[in-house]
This record gives C-alpha cells, structure tokens and sequence, in this order.
C-alpha cells in the first residue's frame, strides 16, 4: 500500500510540473514527494496508537523538507505538493487526490475548537502559494484558490475564488461576481465623507467670493 501510495504522488508530480525530466528525479529530489512519503510512514503509526513515534517521524520530516502535516491528517495518494516550504496541513484536514497545493498554503483551524476544526479539500484542487483556507469548511471537487486567498467559508466544486476573505470569481469557468468587498470598507466611507465636506466648503467658498464681488 506504502509503495502503490508513492508511485501515485511520483505520477502526480510528473503530471502537474513541467519541470520534471523523469521519475527518478522526482524521487530523488522533490521535497513534496518526500514529505508525503514520510506522512504516510508517521500517520501509520498514529493509527495503530503509537503517536509520540508518529509525531517524531512528522518532526523529522518538517525538519527536511520544511513541510509539516500532522500525523493525523488523510492525504490521499496522487496530491502533488510543489515547492512545498511553509505549506502547514492540521491534524483533521483531508486532502483528496490530483490537488496540487504549492508553498506556504495552511490547511489550518480558526481557534481552539475540538473534533473537525480543519478544512476538507477535494479532488484535483489548486491551492495557489500563500493561501490559507481555515476551518472545518469544504473546498469542492476542481476548486481553485488564489494566491494569498483567505478563505473561511465553503467553496463550491469548480469555483475559482481570491481575496481577503475569499469571494468566488468564477463558477465552471464562468465569471460570477465582481471583486466588489462584502462589507463596508471604513476607509472608503471616511474619505467619501471627507470629499463630499471638501465640495460643501468650495461652494460656500465661491458664493461668499461672489456676494464679496457684488458688494464691491
């Protein structure tokens, strides 16, 4: 089961980057690859109950590759993890097949909540570099994330979404919504404010400037 769950992350990774010349390569050096093969070996142990043996193996594994996944986490065989320095996976996520996450992704929690508290992640997802998706929240089958993205709630299957916090865009390669924020921006409101008090001053400004003339 190790050796079948291997060869599928190694075709994974020879089918998402086109920078891969073979196989050996791949297993030789890809960090990604290493980092999962290493998981599966600690989340073994984690499910027969030898846990501290388990968090050594993910540890050790962390230290190598700069990727940390916690022994518990179900990571199906064919994800490919790319570059793969600061990506965090937490203890309740789930990671489904052909997802292609890059570096410094978090599958995180939002707090200090118990029992499912980390994402789902379907198949054959993007993850783009840098986005965090948090909480027990789904990301559905084909779903892509933006880089940087922040996403806190579900994402439908095949929706593309960006942002802070994370808005759909698209929906099965269809344009959905404008980049439009989902709540008032402070800021905005300030300085529109700010205008509008500017043009009140300029008009009374100009009238006193012409009842001025008029005396004269």
């Amino acid at each position: 089961m190790f050796f079948k769950s291997l060869r599928a992350d190694v075709d994974a990774a020879k089918r998402f980057d086109p920078a891969a010349r073979n196989k050996l390569e791949i297993l030789l050096t890809y960090s990604g690859v290493h980092a999962l093969s290493r998981h599966r070996v600690a989340n073994f142990f984690y499910r027969i109950h030898m846990r501290l043996l388990a968090r050594i193996i993910s540890q050790w594994a962390k230290f190598l590759t700069g990727i940390e996944i916690h022994p518990a986490a179900k990571i199906e065989p064919g994800v490919f993890i790319d570059h793969g320095a600061g990506v965090v996976i937490g203890e309740t996520a789930e990671v489904g097949s052909g997802t292609v996450i890059y570096q410094a992704v978090t599958l995180g929690g939002t707090g200090k909540q118990t029992g499912k508290r980390h994402p789902t992640v379907g198949k054959n997802c993007t993850l783009s570099a840098g986005s965090k998706i948090l909480g027990n929240i789904t990301v559905g089958d084909g779903a892509k994330v933006g880089a940087g993205a922040v996403v806190l709630k579900d994402v439908p299957a095949g929706a593309t979404v960006v942002g802070i916090p994370a808005r759909v865009v698209r929906l099965n390669g269809e344009k959905t919504v404008d980049l439009l924020p989902e709540k008032e921006d402070p800021v905005m409101k300030e300085l529109n404010a700010l205008r509008g008090r500017i043009t009140e001053l300029e008009e009374t400004v100009k009238a006193l400037t012409e009842n001025g003339n008029e005396n004269l």
